[in-house]
């Protein structure tokens, strides 16, 4: 039986934690580039230089984008001490995208949410980020259910 390719550009085999990487990357090119994160991403797709971005990243990137007021709004809430103009950029996109899983993505465990953006800051960022992101998303992570109920 023959297989269908997957468009060059989309979908494609890659995985969840590449699919979260992938959007994180392009949140951060985004802010640094003070551009909008999904022209920047629709730029992307189709184009024929850059590896396939997977539908994932996509869900990720439309949807941090699309509720970027309220988990910013939850971010400078819960990030004891810290702006988001002080925090490092790398940390701001994993953050945002590690609000929107835990609150937003229904199909990730909120464990897991969490986990992967550590995962992420020990990937990208410096040494202290993941303990931070640890800290900020836990405590957003212990009243996910009543924000799910209202958001």
């Amino acid at each position: 039986m023959p297989t269908s390719k997957p468009h060059p550009n989309r979908g494609g085999a890659i995985s969840r934690r590449q699919a979260r990487r992938r959007a994180v990357e392009m949140l951060y090119e985004a802010s640094q580039r003070d551009a909008d994160a999904v022209t920047l991403l629709a730029d992307r797709v189709g184009a024929t230089e850059v590896d396939p971005i997977g539908d994932y990243t996509i869900s990720l990137v439309e949807g941090v984008t699309a509720r970027r007021v309220q988990i910013d709004e939850l971010l400078a809430e819960h990030a004891q001490g810290w702006t988001l103009d002080r925090m490092p950029k790398v940390d701001l996109a994993v953050l945002r995208v590690g609000v929107y899983e835990l609150l937003w993505a229904e199909d990730v465990p909120d464990p897991v949410a969490i986990d992967e953006a550590v995962g992420l800051a020990k990937e990208l960022s410096t040494d202290d980020s993941p303990r931070f992101i640890n800290g900020v998303l836990g405590r957003i992570g212990t009243i996910a259910d009543r924000l799910r109920a209202v958001l």
